[in-house]
């Protein structure tokens, strides 16, 4: 059973883990990203297919919409937001018990959890290949993530500073 997998590509971009990862100009930080997921297989089997969702339109160096056959595939949201379109994509996928989504966005996961689709968060995704561990194990991991305690933090400073 191969998986469907739909990233949200700026979020994944805007997130401190990647940033860490790479410190470059937007379309460098788009080609990092994809070659980010090709070198580490951060999909896993060469069989899932992998879309990844950007704000917007493409910029002279990508021209128009991949080829089907390129891995991962790259799609341009156009006049629409990337959610939106991440959302038509869930909806109209054939089973979306086979659709894995990467995005941190609140709305997003409650929309995926919903069509009962996978949701995996920045972080998970990130770290699901790194070393020897599965998955399975990084979800498992006492404590907070990272993505928590950024969250957390976020919201004691518009409590406390604001």
């Amino acid at each position: 059973m191969s998986l469907q997998y739909i990233i949200d590509g700026y979020n994944i971009i805007n997130h401190p883990l990647f940033k860490q990862r790479i410190n470059k100009k937007i379309k460098d930080q788009r080609s990092a990203l994809l070659e980010l997921i090709r070198r580490e297989r951060l999909t896993g089997s060469s069989k899932n297919s992998v879309t990844v969702v950007f704000d917007g339109y493409p910029g002279l160096r990508y021209g128009h919409e991949n080829d089907a056959d390129s891995s991962p595939r790259v799609i341009f949201s156009g006049e629409e937001s990337a959610d939106e379109r991440i959302k038509k994509m869930v909806e109209g996928s054939g089973n979306p018990r086979d659709t894995a989504v990467v995005s941190d966005d609140k709305e997003i996961r409650f929309f995926v959890r919903a069509y009962a689709a996978k949701c995996l968060s920045i972080e998970e995704f990130m770290k699901s290949k790194k070393g020897s561990q599965k998955r399975e194990e990084i979800l498992s991991e006492p404590g907070l993530s990272y993505s928590q305690r950024h969250a957390i933090n976020q919201e004691l400073k518009r409590l406390w500073l604001e």
